[in-house]
């Protein structure tokens, strides 16, 4: 999956841990912000029906690959879609231009290959189901030969060595129905919230003032394909100045979690938290004691490679050390009486 500063990756075996002491006989979780699906992607492996939901273009894109999607029915087809991708003669265009060229996430041969490629999916009148699971081939393949710390606020002033290497699609992980159907929704999570009944809710929001739209707008602009404005060194899309999120502002976080929380239908909730955000573990137990029961776990990580690498200007210039390199992420597990939470699985 692609690198990604919110990713559950160290963390997914205390969420899956959690979510499985909870409900030992399965059932449906709802995922309110996906991102990468990763965590959806885990239970659906695990047996649960998964729905997932998120804001954002290329992560409902990534959702109803991992999680929506099924294995069985769309194997075949996408082998096949893939095999005439990797057939498709390189053209450079406006994905070219826009980042590699005057900006540098890709270096021009990859660039090329994603134009053509993009062209070709469009055009294909694919389901979207199988769509998406094209489209996450090309994005993970992109995101194996960028040249970024990680985020795309920022390119690296030299190319980097992945960059060099040429893009290959590779089948994403796309698994078997577990008998029940999984969901993946692209919707604003306080609108969605009053839409959910499940067995167990999860909650994964932005944290503090850094939006996924500006930190990824480069899958944004590979999933729509609108060829929208840009600006700034970094070529964000423009709407990025538009299309902003009460979780990524300190005044606005609060009350819309809060407004999240009272809509959900659920007996149980997971709610992962970091220490960077703009609550406070507090702040997060007293808008949940309403709701049930509240344990909290907490689990030590290293920051995000982009930051423990340093600080870096839209140049990709080193310009600065971070102040710390370990994060401590905090679940807090709601129920309607104490359980015994088990280990990481």
């Amino acid at each position: 999956m692609i690198k990604y500063i919110g990713s559950k990756r160290a963390l997914l075996g205390h969420v899956t841990g959690a979510v499985a002491g909870l409900l030992p006989d399965r059932g449906r979780v709802c995922d309110l912000f996906s991102g990468t699906a990763r965590v959806g992607h885990a239970l659906k492996r695990q047996g649960f029906e998964v729905w997932s939901n998120d804001h954002n273009a290329y992560a409902h894109t990534l959702a109803t690959a991992y999680v929506q999607a099924d294995r069985d029915r769309w194997l075949a087809p996408a082998e096949a879609v893939l095999a005439e991708l990797r057939e498709v003669r390189p053209q450079a265009g406006w994905f070219t231009q826009a980042f590699c060229e005057d900006a540098r996430y890709f270096h021009p041969d990859n660039g090329a290959r994603i134009d053509a490629m993009r062209e070709r999916i469009e055009t294909l009148s694919l389901e979207p189901e199988l769509k998406a699971v094209a489209l996450v081939s090309l994005m993970e393949a992109a995101d194996r030969v960028d040249s970024t710390a990680g985020v795309q606020m920022a390119y690296m002033k030299r190319w980097a060595p992945r960059a060099l290497k040429p893009l290959e699609l590779r089948l994403p992980d796309i698994l078997p129905s577990v008998g029940a159907p999984c969901r993946a929704t692209r919707g604003d999570a306080i609108e969605m919230a009053a839409e959910v009944e499940a067995d167990l809710v999860y909650l994964d929001p932005p944290y503090n003032q850094h939006s996924y739209l500006a930190n990824y707008h480069v899958w944004e602009s590979l999933v729509l394909w609108d060829r929208p404005e840009t600006y700034g060194v970094a070529n964000k899309r423009i709407d990025v100045k538009t299309r902003k999120s009460a979780f990524n502002s300190r005044p606005g976080i609060g009350p819309a979690l809060r407004a999240v929380i009272e809509r959900v239908r659920a007996p149980n909730l997971i709610v992962s938290f970091n220490d960077e955000g703009y609550l406070s573990r507090a702040d997060l137990v007293e808008m949940l004691s309403a709701r049930g029961h509240v344990q909290v776990v907490e689990i030590a990580h290293p920051r995000y490679v982009g930051a423990r690498i340093g600080i870096h200007n839209p140049k990709g210039e080193k310009v600065g050390q971070v102040g710390r390199l370990r994060n401590v992420e905090h679940l807090f597990v709601v129920t309607d009486r104490p359980v015994a939470l088990p280990a990481a699985a």
